[in-house]
């Protein structure tokens, strides 16, 4: 497990395959000068709950990772953080997308909501 230190006071635990890709995330972020709020839930042994901090680039962040290899980076986890952390909602911590996985078919006339889009987006159509 590593470890995420916000502004010195606030720490939280991350395994260290998703603190990596949070750090990528985040780190082009801040390199960019732009500012969002990251959230996470709490560990129930800490009292449950959830925190939101506003990542800005005046801040101190710390990734401190507890295994000395660097983890292999997910694109499709890379692009569906980044994803969240330009959304209005912020960076949030959500599971690996399953990238060999087979997608689902879904009828047409179903409506499904996703929180991440389809990397192939529609191209748009000329009259």
């Amino acid at each position: 497990m590593g470890k995420f230190i916000y502004d010195g006071n606030i720490k939280v635990d991350f395994e260290d395959r998703l603190l990596a890709h949070l750090q990528a995330v985040i780190m082009a972020k801040v390199r960019r000068g732009e500012s969002f709020p990251f959230t996470w839930k709490d560990d129930i042994s800490t009292g449950g709950g959830r925190t939101t901090v506003y990542i800005h680039p005046n801040v101190s962040l710390v990734f401190k990772y507890h295994g000395s290899r660097s983890p292999q980076m997910s694109p499709a986890w890379l692009h569906a953080l980044t994803y969240n952390a330009n959304s209005g909602r912020g960076l949030y911590v959500i599971p690996e997308p399953d990238e060999f996985a087979p997608r689902e078919s879904t009828r047409r006339d179903e409506m499904v909501f996703r929180e991440v889009p389809n990397e192939q987006a529609p191209t748009a159509v000329r009259s």
